[in-house]
């Protein structure tokens, strides 16, 4: 395979009037040609399988539980270790299921955008959830099929789950959402019993079955939840039980008795909306004399009908000593810039682009241009020639699978099932002289521009590979045209436990140098962006620490507006402006202390991070740095950590 230099762009949607918001059931067609990474074996599974194809019936009285299972099955994936994608896509009507439907990696359920279809479980349903993305493995004390933090790549979308004939008295599921990273949950909707003994439940981690929606998690951000009637059987709409951070946006819950009942850990609520409830928060205290008693019901901030400018519980720390301050009351509200709101006053969100609006006249497949999708294949000049010819005028449809390119920069896109881009050869491997991967618009370009549901790799080594140079900025009027939903940047290819030990450093094991860099002229809205450096093995059967090393997560020079919602990288704010985060989550690499950044990310190239001269003249040791702030302004943080 030649491995030469071109520079893959993605253009701006300048034709496009406004902006696409849903794919439905009219635009499935290009998606038959689609197939999972290359694996040994089997080497070529389908990336689209439809429920009825398999024998579902989807009339809400035959039992379709081994059919949906079936479709989401063949091809024969596993429940543990090494596990290939698909998507599964149920057709417009109600599936009788009697059993649970489990997932596995790579595994996406996606229903009708216009007319999301249902799952409807028997009365005589028998399992632990209706969709269990963690299967319990059977008399096994409590072991599951994965490893919570290693259980990535999961999505539904567009789906009505429907509990209510489940007798109201027997604890039912609707989903156990048991993912860490590369998930998502979209346009989903559980039906409960509305008796007034229900124990039906929204979402389940552990606990009891009293609660709408109970979740503990790592680093999970929710937007645009709705929790209705949970006023009899259910007393709380949302019970948070374990957390290291946990952002609620845009939450509208009406007639129930607590909205949401925090005990443990860090959380967000922002632009809540709650009413007929006759307890907005309800949290749990000990060794803290200023709230003693809060369990046993006193108030601590009255309701009514009002708006909470900003308040908080917890320690307030400032300065530099490290010292802490208990506060439980009203806080300075943080100013947030007009840009950063939508004409309500409320920070802005923008749905997943489904493109259900559009026809199929409207799309176009990378495989029907000639990209081969088998990550061996050199596609960058069929990407570049499909870029080229429709941006602006399609919408461009990378089919399930692993493009090759090895200088490829960007396009208006939506994937399938997380459809591969990866970037390789000698030209990402000077690290002196970093390359850019994916040109998102052209330097000082404005457009449309919509990336969702692809994954961007490397093959490496790639130590001078920018996986993303962010250039395009939103027209005026049109918040939130440019910007990224579902999309992972995922490098480590070709590094595995034989050549990254943990602990070694090896320049082999360099897999890239910048994730992500948004210029000076650009505007960005990313929603569950993961810029992840592979940091396990999990081709090994103990699915070991490894050594790869990024130099660097994000790099933020916009001058905005910027939004960051549900993220996981390390950032650098560098001269910006008009930048909202809620819930960004830098990690830290395994093994650390060691080794330095000085051996791994080369500070001081091209200015992207401090030398370390300036590293020590800032008390600052040469190692990960989760956020570098420089120079910054209108910087908005919500529940960071």
């Amino acid at each position: 395979m030649s491995h030469y230099s071109k520079s893959l762009l993605l253009s701006s949607l300048f034709a496009l009037s406004t902006l696409v918001s849903g794919l439905g059931r009219s635009c499935s067609a290009p998606l038959g040609s689609g197939t999972a990474a290359p694996s040994d074996p089997p080497e070529f599974l389908p990336g689209f399988q439809e429920c009825q194809g398999f024998g579902a019936k989807g009339d809400g009285v035959t039992d379709d539980t081994a059919a949906i299972s079936s479709a989401m099955f063949s091809g024969g994936q596993c429940g543990g270790g090494s596990c290939n994608s698909s998507t599964v896509t149920p057709a417009i009507v109600t599936y009788l299921v009697s059993s649970a439907i489990e997932t596995y990696y790579y595994m996406q359920i996606i229903g009708d955008a216009k007319k999301p279809p249902t799952l409807l479980a028997s009365s005589s349903f028998n399992g632990f959830a209706v969709i269990d993305a963690d299967p319990h493995i059977p008399n096994d004390w409590g072991a599951q099929w994965f490893t919570n933090q290693n259980n990535f790549y999961r999505s539904v979308r567009n789906l009505i789950i429907d509990l209510g004939q489940i007798p109201a008295s027997i604890s039912a599921i609707g989903l156990h959402w048991q993912v860490s990273q590369g998930t998502s949950l979209i346009n989903t909707v559980v039906e409960m019993s509305t008796a007034s003994n229900d124990s039906h439940h929204w979402r389940y981690v552990h606990g009891e079955w009293e609660y709408g929606i109970q979740v503990g998690n790592l680093q999970f951000t929710v937007r645009n939840l709705t929790v209705n009637n949970a006023a009899t059987g259910l007393p709380t709409a949302v019970s948070g039980i374990w957390n290291w951070g946990f952002t609620f946006q845009g939450v509208t819950i009406n007639d129930c008795e607590v909205c949401v009942e925090l005990t443990v850990g860090s959380e967000a609520i922002i632009d809540a909306v709650e009413t007929n409830t006759t307890i907005f928060v309800r949290s749990s205290l000990s060794n803290v004399l200023t709230a003693v008693g809060v369990t046993g019901g006193i108030t601590v901030l009255a309701g009514g009908t009002t708006t909470i400018a900003s308040w908080g519980q917890g320690n307030v720390y400032s300065g530099t000593s490290g010292s802490k301050t208990f506060t439980q009351g009203n806080i300075v509200s943080a100013n947030k810039p007009s840009v950063l709101l939508d004409s309500a006053g409320q920070i802005f969100g923008k749905v997943y682009p489904q493109y259900e609006n559009y026809g199929v006249s409207q799309f176009i497949s990378i495989k029907s241009q000639g990209a081969k999708g088998d990550g061996h294949t050199d596609d960058t000049t069929a990407i570049q020639n499909t870029l080229d010819e429709y941006a602006g005028c399609k919408i461009i449809f990378f089919d399930a699978g692993t493009y090759y390119v090895t200088i490829p920069t960007g396009a208006q896109i939506v994937g399938e099932a997380w459809s591969v881009i990866m970037a390789g050869g000698s030209a990402f491997n000077e690290q002196k002289n970093p390359c850019v991967v994916i040109q998102a618009g052209a330097a000082n370009s404005q457009g449309v521009l919509e990336i969702s549901d692809m994954v961007f790799t490397t093959a490496g080594p790639t130590s001078g590979a920018t996986m993303i140079e962010w250039n395009v900025h939103d027209p005026s009027g049109q918040q939130a045209a440019a910007g990224m939903w579902d999309t992972i940047l995922a490098v480590g290819t070709n590094m595995q436990y034989s050549q990254c030990p943990p602990g070694s450093v090896n320049s082999a094991c360099q897999a890239a140098f910048l994730g992500i860099h948004l210029t000076s002229e650009s505007s960005a809205y990313l929603e569950g962006t993961w810029v992840w450096t592979a940091d396990h093995d999990l081709d090994t059967s103990g699915s070991s620490n490894i050594s790869i090393f990024t130099g660097r997560g994000i790099l933020a020079e916009s001058h905005g507006p910027v939004w960051l919602i549900g993220t996981c990288y390390f950032t650098s704010c560098q001269q910006t402006s008009w930048v909202g985060v809620r819930w960004r989550k830098p990690h830290l690499p395994w093994g650390y202390p060691g080794p330095s950044l000085t051996h791994t990310a080369r500070p001081g190239v091209n200015r992207l991070l401090p030398d370390e001269h300036e590293m020590k003249m800032r008390g600052l040791s040469p190692m990960a740095l989760g956020l570098v702030v420089v120079c910054q302004s209108e910087l908005v943080f919500m529940d960071d950590g």
